[in-house]
């Protein structure tokens, strides 16, 4: 029974670990480079590592992956993942990117960062429309960051080109 108590105390920081500020910034800064988008604010990179940390709390072995993730970009930044710039990050990051750790976040981010209002606001959705009726009747094509579409005649009579497809041969096996 002595490889519990020994456990502990050769590795106490996996059982003890507290998130510091810096590992927030990383983590921040995880978020920023592999879930870019220009002009974004930071409040809602900032709530999406808030709760990452509160899920590695509340699971050992999701603290114990984020906690030698984070190490982990350190030594592969050459010592501060914070002071790469975003090529260099990224190029971390991608090395990274089929651990259980990058796959924690990733995860986590795309079920839960795009819920945020302020994302919403900042992609230009105006959120669920089924408390408003629905998208029918309010204009179900305003999106005004989409190109409008191109919209040409062919020329052709759709039931022409329909009719040079193949159609489907029927048969029955009889025994």
């Amino acid at each position: 029974m002595g490889y519990p108590e020994k456990y502990p105390a050769k590795y106490p920081q996996l059982n003890e670990m507290e998130f510091t500020d810096t590992a927030r910034q990383i983590l921040i800064r995880i978020l920023k480079v592999a879930f870019p988008h220009e002009g974004f604010p930071d409040g809602p990179y900032e709530r999406q590592a808030d709760q990452i940390f509160e899920l590695a709390n509340e699971s050992t072995w999701f603290r114990i992956k984020l906690t030698q993730g984070i190490a982990t970009l350190n030594d592969l930044a050459g010592g501060s993942f914070l002071e790469l710039d975003d090529d260099g990050a990224t190029k971390v990051l991608k090395r990274v990117e089929q651990t259980d750790f990058f796959g924690f976040i990733r995860r986590t981010t795309i079920l839960n960062m795009y819920e945020d209002e302020e994302v919403w606001e900042a992609l230009g959705y105006e959120g669920p429309s089924f408390d408003k009726g629905g998208y029918l009747e309010r204009g179900f094509n305003d999106l005004d960051w989409l190109p409008d579409p191109r919209i040409e005649e062919s020329g052709e009579d759709f039931v022409d080109i329909v009719s040079d497809l193949p159609t489907a041969q029927h048969t029955t096996e009889e025994s």
